[in-house]
């Protein structure tokens, strides 16, 4: 870092961490409950649901690369990042409680129409402010070490917004309702719940963000590279290792997202009870901690003895042995919350250390495509995860929209002004059967074939990689 410049203050990295945990908050609300809030509780078409959000996930990630484009090439005196953040953030929040906040006497066609304009624009406007939020980071550090620790606090920090939302929505959102709610049945309670919490996630973004913004300078003047989609897809066809992972992130992520969202279904329609949310809230508790450590230590530990393509095959097992003891569990009829934490323990492990792993592949295919093109595509390579990563969550909530079409699963479609409704009493063995083998047998499916591609197809163990970075620096000697 250059003498005049001075290292960012722990006031700084505590402010841009809080916009991190406030940005991933409304993420995981919207990812997580959106089909749930208008499936289950406003009484849209599962099919309908699963169109909705396949091709608003396609479009926002067509629609990424084109703010970045942008971003880059605006000039104000608050500078190029602070302003679109800050004005995406506020729509954006504006967007998020307009959406939870659907009116109930619309006809179906009128729902439909709210569902899909509301959940586009809401994919809009998240881009306006996610892309500069994760683009300033050069703008107001001086690399090195700073800003390595700087992108892993505020990921650190992403990972503690989504865990706050993933384990509380439920609870608070019955909390809520049942304090303001104005009618007696469920699905009212849920309703008003979610609005609220919504309203109380939108504030919450704003205020983190505007501290982000206030405290956050930028120091510098970066050129912002950005990558189009035709510089993505060309990068891609040429680097044979870029393209192994990144299918394998479609595969991997998809298997996850399916059963992530199926899995409240599984606990308000199979696991059963008039406390369910309850025990989803438990159960998210206790996978949420396995999955962040399994980031944090479970990785750490394992890479100091195997290799990191061994560890990625040791955390497939791991998720295809919790989904055989998943299945096995539901299809016995045990509903024993402690039971259910051991698959949900070894599923979201994985996870975790799969997340930490197609990041380090996808930046191992870097130094391979400079060595074989002779330039190094870093930002589009990492562009196209975002893509893909977005890909795969619109491919899982089709087949998940699909499933619970199929088995008819939804409190919509049995009404029942009884809150302490037990919602699995109604829900023949087909559908529940049905709901199991599709949350866990696909998921299982999708993984093994993820293991026989990269088996095949990645080349780029540990020894090799230690050649291609001395062909490198003997190219730079040269």
């Amino acid at each position: 870092m250059m003498e005049n410049e001075k290292q960012l203050t722990g006031r700084e990295k505590a402010s841009y961490g809080l916009g991190a945990v406030g940005k991933d908050m409304v993420y995981m609300l919207s990812a997580s409950y959106i089909l749930y809030y208008f499936q289950d509780i406003m009484g849209v078409s599962a099919a309908a649901m699963g169109l909705i959000l396949l091709a608003a996930r396609v479009f926002d990630a067509f629609n990424d690369p084109i703010m970045g484009v942008i971003v880059a090439k605006t000039r104000t005196r608050w500078g190029r990042f602070r302003p679109w953040m800050f004005f995406g953030t506020l729509t954006n929040a504006i967007v998020l409680y307009l959406m939870f906040s659907a009116p109930p006497s619309l006809d179906a066609g009128g729902m439909i129409a709210y569902a899909a304009i509301s959940y586009v624009l809401w994919g809009v406007t998240y881009t306006m402010m996610d892309i500069p939020f994760w683009s300033m980071i050069p703008a107001f550090t001086e690399g090195g070490k700073e800003r390595e620790g700087l992108t892993t606090l505020a990921r650190s920090c992403s990972g503690v917004g989504s865990a706050l939302v993933t384990i509380f929505t439920m609870i608070l959102v019955h909390a809520l309702g049942d304090a303001f709610g104005h009618g007696s049945g469920s699905q009212e309670v849920e309703r008003v719940g979610f609005q609220i919490f919504a309203l109380i996630v939108a504030v919450l973004f704003v205020i983190f963000i505007a501290i982000t913004c206030l405290a956050i300078k930028e120091k510098s003047t970066v050129d912002m590279e950005t990558a189009s989609l035709g510089q993505m897809f060309r990068a891609l066809i040429s680097n044979d290792q870029a393209m192994c992972v990144v299918v394998t992130i479609v595969l991997v992520n998809s298997a996850l997202y399916i059963t992530s969202n199926l899995v409240l279904y599984f606990f308000k329609y199979d696991f059963g009870g008039t406390a369910w949310y309850q025990s989803y809230t438990g159960f998210n508790m206790v996978a949420g901690a396995a999955q962040i450590l399994a980031m944090m230590v479970l990785y750490p530990l394992l890479r100091r003895f195997v290799s990191s393509i061994r560890i990625f095959y040791i955390s497939l097992a791991m998720s295809m042995l919790g989904y055989i003891i998943l299945f096995a569990i539901a299809s016995l009829g045990q509903n024993h919350l402690v039971l259910l934490l051991i698959p949900g323990v070894l599923i979201m492990a994985a996870s975790g250390m799969n997340n930490v792993l197609t990041t380090i592949f996808l930046a191992n295919t870097v130094d391979y495509g400079q060595l074989i093109r002779g330039r190094r595509d870093e930002s589009v390579i990492f562009s196209m995860q975002t893509f893909v990563v977005k890909l795969a969550s619109g491919l899982a909530a089709l087949v998940a929209s699909l499933a619970l079409q199929a088995f008819r699963l939804s409190s919509a479609a049995t009404r029942s002004a009884d809150q302490s409704v037990d919602f699995s009493a109604g829900v023949s063995m087909a559908s529940k059967m049905g709901l199991r083998m599709v949350m866990t047998l696909i998921p299982i499916a999708g993984l093994m074939i993820a293991f026989f591609w990269f088996r095949k197809k990645y080349v780029l163990t540990d020894a090799r990689l230690e050649e291609i970075s001395e062909q490198l620096r003997e190219k730079e000697r040269s």
